[in-house]
């Protein structure tokens, strides 16, 4: 039997068992059309990435690396060029070690045709505004990122910073608190429409209990964590939001990819 993945040039084998027209393997251009943002956009559209296990844990010591595969990696990547920004949290990226984002010739050369900058800058949401000027989302990135904290932090984190970021306050009725509304705002204001959520857990926890958002994009690895690992979403808060199952892939290493969109 041959390899699967082997007429497969980002060496990943996709298959789509559900949505508007199954298919067998697709290509990085195919899967930029099932996960295209909507043409027109008059507002921010939140779309969170998340990786989970089949008992529901979404990080393994700490991270979600632990759980990825190929196919999670390559599909990272696609959903990062599509979009405007990529809203992350501050422990987060420290964790995860987060860098700028990366385009490829390609994906420049796409994301330029749907008229957006060739590379979409990183949004640290921060309460306390404490940001590390040597993270290496600072300091190894094309880009300078977004910060995005309560008015209470900002002169003191555009102190810190010293213009390697871009520093916005983003609070409403408390001026020691992020409004995550006030987030989507700044991020309008900016023409930064297509929002793509990495996490982590009370961030997006955060949109949830908001109803700010719009889609999730949940890859389900074959793999069991146990223990006590978070889940994909955390706060005090309780909700229920009706979800719309848009599409759901399978690679050939067992891993599911369900794009769901909100009812309503």
């Amino acid at each position: 039997m041959s390899d699967p993945s082997a007429d497969d040039p980002d060496g990943t084998h996709f298959t789509l068992l559900s949505g508007d027209s199954p298919s067998g393997p697709m290509d990085d251009d195919r899967l930029a059309e099932l996960y295209a943002y909507p043409t027109e956009l008059n507002r921010c559209l939140v779309r969170g990435n998340a990786i989970s296990s089949l008992d529901g844990g979404a990080a393994t010591d700490g991270t979600s690396g632990g759980l990825g595969g190929e196919g999670d990696r390559r599909l990272f990547r696609v959903l990062r060029e599509l979009a405007d920004v990529i809203v992350v949290g501050a422990g987060t990226a420290r964790a995860e070690n987060y860098s700028g984002a990366q385009m490829t010739v390609a994906q420049r050369g796409n994301r330029q045709r749907r008229g957006q900058s060739e590379v979409p800058p990183i949004a640290l949401v921060t309460r306390s505004g404490h940001i590390e000027h040597d993270l290496p989302v600072l300091t190894r990135t094309e880009v300078p990122p977004l910060v995005l904290t309560c008015s209470d932090a900002v002169d003191d984190t555009c102190t810190r910073l010293a213009g390697a970021a871009e520093v916005i306050a983003c609070s409403a009725a408390d001026p020691a608190e992020v409004d995550p509304a006030a987030m989507l705002a700044a991020l309008a204001d900016r023409g930064l429409l297509r929002v793509l959520c990495e996490g982590g857990p009370t961030l997006t926890g955060t949109f949830v209990e908001h109803n700010l958002l719009d889609e999730l994009c949940l890859t389900t690895a074959p793999k069991l964590v146990g223990g006590s690992a978070p889940r994909i979403a955390s706060g005090t808060g309780h909700v229920l939001t009706s979800m719309h199952r848009a599409h759901l892939i399978a690679d050939a290493d067992g891993y599911l990819y369900a794009r769901y969109t909100r009812v309503g």
